[in-house]
């Protein structure tokens, strides 16, 4: 799959003047619910109401959706407000019920994606669709399983693709609910630059208090739109109601957004880019040598201990130097995530090096 102009498409044709927009309740309720949050949202910015009509759950006995009876609801929606209606599918068999009630808008979610055999199975079902597909990356951080879904649909002749940032899942505890790993989906937007880019701060955060924080951070680095979820009664939504939004809170989102422009041609903007930008590159440079210097110490360390006979692991020393980090670096302006990772590489390629020496 290459990158071509054409892949925008589906979204120029929105003529949009504001970044694209899908919101909607995280799950299909109740008709009722659905009409309500449908008729809220179509005199906004919203272009595609949402709603999940089945719910992959972690774990048995759970709400799991409510199934073929929802779709009929955002039929009904669609005809009263004139919206597009989206939802996720993660069957074959959701895909033709989803296509049997045009549904305008698919995603395949993330479990989903984490199983080429199933992605294959809904570009299958799906083939030649005009419908928008948009697929959201994996729950693991690996961006070539989030390609290869991308590449399965393309290949099944699904012109009209996108893809939904929604976050990775992690054992560590952060203040996200899937870490957003930005690095993974600018590396994508690299690869494929004209490959729609949507945000979920929903799914990232888990907390309605954090989406506009992450949905700018998102706009910022250049993202088409954002995929939020609404309710008009969020704290009694029947799943996520920690991370939806009330209608009102959304509109307000949109006014507080700050949409960038891609670029600025004048001459100030220019040479004032050029010097920072020659600034960072020594600063960079400065840093491999800094990071190639400690790491000859540890070769150095890694000798000490092969001839004491001693095990490369030192759980104290670690935990020593990472809580002095976090401190420094919190003097400095950073961030504890970022110091936490970034100290977490350093040790692991210092371990390395020493298991190099030890085994050498």
């Amino acid at each position: 799959m290459e990158n071509k102009k054409e892949m925008r498409n589906w979204l120029n044709e929105f003529n949009l003047t504001h970044p694209f927009v899908i919101a909607g309740p995280c799950s299909a309720e109740t008709e009722e619910q659905v009409l309500k949050i449908a008729h809220e949202l179509k005199d906004s910015d919203v272009s595609v109401f949402r709603a999940g009509i089945w719910k992959p759950r972690t774990r048995p006995g759970g709400f799991e959706g409510v199934g073929e009876i929802g779709l009929k609801w955002l039929q009904k929606a669609k005809a009263e407000t004139g919206l597009l209606m989206g939802t996720e599918v993660a069957t074959a068999a959701h895909c033709k019920l989803a296509l049997e009630h045009d549904i305008d808008v698919l995603w395949v979610g993330a479990r989903t994606t984490a199983n080429p055999f199933a992605v294959q199975e809904i570009a299958d079902t799906l083939k030649g669709t005009d419908k928008i597909v948009l697929i959201k990356n994996p729950v693991n951080p690996d961006m070539a399983l989030w390609l290869g879904g991308v590449e399965r649909l393309y290949a099944a002749g699904i012109k009209n693709l996108g893809v939904i940032h929604r976050g990775f899942s992690t054992y560590e505890k952060t203040k996200y609910r899937n870490i957003p790993e930005w690095q993974i989906a600018i590396e994508l937007q690299n690869k494929f630059p004209d490959l729609p880019l949507i945000i979920d701060p929903s799914h990232i955060t888990g907390n309605r208090d954090m989406i506009l924080e992450v949905t700018q951070e998102a706009l910022d680095l250049n993202y088409d739109g954002m995929i939020i979820e609404t309710h008009t009664d969020p704290d009694n939504a029947w799943s996520d109601a920690a991370q939806q939004v009330t209608p009102d809170a959304l509109k307000q989102i949109f006014k507080d957004l700050k949409v960038r422009k891609h670029d600025d041609a004048s001459d100030e903007f220019t040479n004032k880019m050029t010097k920072l930008r020659a600034n960072i590159d020594v600063l960079d440079a400065n840093l491999l040598e800094l990071l190639g210097k400690r790491m000859k110490v540890a070769d150095e360390i890694g000798q000490v201990k092969k001839d004491a006979n001693v095990a490369v692991l030192q759980n104290n020393r670690w935990n020593e130097i990472q809580e002095k980090m976090i401190l420094e670096g919190g003097k400095k302006g950073l961030t504890e995530e970022f110091i936490v990772k970034l100290f977490k590489n350093i040790h692991q390629e210092s371990i390395g090096h020493q298991e190099k020496i030890l085994n050498s």
